[in-house]
């Protein structure tokens, strides 16, 4: 498994909240399905409201 550095923004009550989070995921598109897993959990938000900007391997 790699580690991915995940960024982007998740909507809040005022606007949008950037976030940055390192994953550990098999691809890239795992560590996707993971930050919007987790980002959503914590922030009961919809994978509507959460944009990825960004996924690099770290």
């Amino acid at each position: 498994m790699s580690t991915y550095t995940v960024s982007g923004r998740f909507q809040s009550r005022d606007g949008f909240q950037p976030f940055t989070k390192d994953v550990e995921a098999e691809n890239e598109d795992l560590a996707r399905e993971r930050i919007y897993t987790t980002v959503g959990s914590q922030h009961n938000r919809k994978r509507a409201q959460i944009e990825i900007e960004e996924v690099s391997a770290a």
